[in-house]
């Protein structure tokens, strides 16, 4: 399975499970958002993807002759979750997720919003609602799946587990790291959701973009030791001389081309963020991105 799958096209991946790959390549989500159909006569649709009708004509051949009984929605990212009401309203099928593209933020993350910081990346789906709501533990047992929320890439993210099998949208993906950025994305919480998924063990994970992640246990660890370590890397800058966001992400993304360096700039301040509620890291004046961060052990 090392060949790049065809746009549109239902390919059985694992016994039961066939992924459709939405037409919606980016640097963003790789070649596309993986769309994933559990079972066979009655179907649920795992994260129908954008809302693009030669997508939303690709899920319903492959279900001709079949019910489609729920639409799961691991994320309200607009690369994730727009297709789910259209598809809802072709199929008569109830949408599930953990609720809307806000819900779960922390309250640190509440105050960076309504201090006007908008989060980067794929974009919030704000039109999003499912119609009824998952929590960690909800139980699809139709199809055998159960939720796993993993907070982090976004407060409301869920995994869904099938036996020996997750399904974990943009939180562990093979081809890159998942996106944190503030204030949709909570490095602290993404960090607690990886270790909570060592709980559930797995022989393979279905991500939302690239090929699946065949050894589930080496790419977690490999995911909290990369966060780690970028962690170690900026809290090795800061000394008593309070610095900017900028300063410090040019510190430690020596290599990175100057046009990347804003995305880098928002993962340094997820790193902050979290560094400051575990007393690492003091901020000058109210916490934002062009405030002044110095270490807390020093003065």
């Amino acid at each position: 399975m090392n060949g790049a799958p065809e746009p549109g096209v239902a390919e059985e991946i694992e016994p039961g499970i066939r992924r459709i790959l939405a037409p919606n390549p980016s640097p963003m989500t790789f070649r596309g958002t993986n769309t994933y159909l559990i079972g066979h006569e009655d179907v649920a649709i795992v994260d129908p993807g954008p809302d693009h009708p030669a997508h939303l004509h690709a899920i319903l051949e492959a279900t001709r002759g079949a019910r489609i009984g729920a639409i799961l929605v691991t994320h309200a990212h607009i690369d994730h979750s727009p297709l789910a009401r259209p598809l809802a309203v072709q199929t008569g099928a109830a949408v599930y997720a953990f609720g809307d593209a806000l819900d779960g933020r922390r309250p640190v993350m509440e105050a960076l919003a309504a201090s006007g910081l908008a989060g980067g990346g794929e974009g919030l789906d704000v039109a999003f609602a499912p119609d009824e709501r998952l929590s960690d533990g909800s139980e699809l047992s139709q199809w055998g799946l159960t939720a796993i929320h993993t907070p982090g890439h976004l407060p409301g993210h869920l995994c869904f587990a099938l036996g020996d099998v997750v399904l974990t949208g943009d939180h562990v993906m093979g081809w890159a790291s998942s996106l944190v950025s503030p204030p949709d994305g909570d490095l602290g919480a993404f960090m607690e959701s990886c270790l909570r998924l060592r709980d559930h063990p797995a022989r393979r994970y279905l991500p939302g973009h690239g090929h699946p992640v065949e050894d589930p246990m080496a790419r977690l660890d490999w995911l909290i030791a990369h966060r780690r370590e970028r962690e170690r890397q900026i809290a090795a800058v800061l000394d008593a001389t309070p610095r900017s966001i900028g300063e410090i992400a040019a510190a430690v993304y020596t290599d990175t081309p100057p046009a990347l360096l804003p995305a880098a700039e928002r993962n340094v301040f997820a790193h902050l963020i979290d560094m400051i509620e575990k007393s690492r890291v003091t901020c000058i004046g109210p916490l934002a991105v062009d405030a002044r961060f110095h270490a807390a052990n020093v003065v």
